[in-house]
């Protein structure tokens, strides 16, 4: 894994630097590049801005690993009630959560039955609930809990990851059930015998997997999303789809606020369905870090919104 990386993982971390980011105004007001403010309807009204080109939304509250099942019914009457401004205000958005948000780590039970109470919520108002892939000490729970929600409600989204080494055979598991996948590349500091620690390798990864996707996206299996701000590569995926016969309709590229904005308006105005992720919270250090891990590159951008 390369040393930036690595020490902006091992960063996001650590509580010490957890509290000062949370403390800090300069490093709050670095934080906009990526997110338009903790508060939800500064998220929703960023959103709606966006729209006007065409484009989709999913929005995340940040937080992860609750504690306490208590927290946990919070969360859950949180997007409740974010579904309800969705429908509002009418946008095109959809929601993304974490499992051990809805109590992953308390209760397997309780946290599906959050999630179940999120997905009918969102068939409701004519959106749709997406379930986050975090480390992988949580995929095998994640799965499960994905089949089950999906079988009663078939529109639901997960996330696969595609630096770890069983992606392709959890995608394999899924193909029976018309999975709704979104594809990134994965953000979590992992151990070498379950993860690419080469970006190289696990770019080769995430295109031979999307390659699988766009394959089934071709028969009518599933609906295939994939998320990363690596243009090379998306030009490749497309390219892909076009030589499968695949209209510009069959597939979407997600990307996150703030990151190739010139390029999702430019996808966009070509034709391609573009969604952005608009992630919103107080907890949004671990995220944050995560995020410039993703392209240590992203850090000088920071410093210089931070300064500018």
């Amino acid at each position: 894994m390369p040393i930036g990386r690595s020490l902006l993982l091992a960063a996001a971390q650590s509580p010490t630097l957890n509290r000062f980011a949370l403390e800090s105004p300069i490093v709050k007001r670095a934080t906009r590049a990526f997110m338009p403010g903790e508060r939800p309807e500064e998220a929703l009204d960023a959103g709606a801005a966006l729209t006007r080109d065409g484009r989709g939304l999913i929005y995340t509250k940040l937080g992860e690993a609750l504690t306490s099942l208590a927290d946990a019914d919070q969360v859950r009457d949180h997007y409740l009630w974010f579904y309800d401004q969705i429908a509002a205000r009418t946008l095109p958005a959809e929601v993304s959560i974490k499992p051990t948000q809805l109590g992953l780590d308390q209760s397997a039970d309780a946290c599906l039955a959050h999630c179940l109470a999120l997905a009918e919520k969102a068939a409701a108002v004519g959106s749709v609930l997406w379930l986050d892939m975090e480390d992988s000490a949580y995929v095998d729970r994640t799965l499960a809990l994905y089949e089950t929600i999906k079988a009663k409600f078939p529109r639901t989204g997960l996330a696969l990851q595609a630096y770890l080494f069983r992606t392709p055979k959890d995608l394999e598991r899924l193909r029976s059930i018309d999975p709704v996948i979104r594809l990134v590349k994965g953000a979590y500091m992992e151990p070498a015998h379950l993860a690419f620690p080469k970006k190289a390798d696990t770019d080769a990864a995430y295109e031979a997997i999307a390659r699988t996707m766009l394959e089934m996206a071709a028969t009518g299996r599933g609906r295939a999303v994939f998320g990363t701000h690596d243009m090379p590569l998306v030009r490749r995926i497309i390219g892909h789809a076009d030589r499968l016969g695949l209209a510009k309709d069959r597939y979407e590229i997600h990307m996150l606020y703030g990151i190739r904005a010139k390029e999702q308006e430019r996808l966009r105005a070509e034709g391609f369905p573009v969604t952005t992720l608009i992630s919103y919270g107080e907890a949004w250090y671990r995220w944050y870090m995560r995020r410039l891990a993703e392209r240590p590159a992203n850090v000088w951008f920071v410093v210089k919104s931070a300064l500018g």
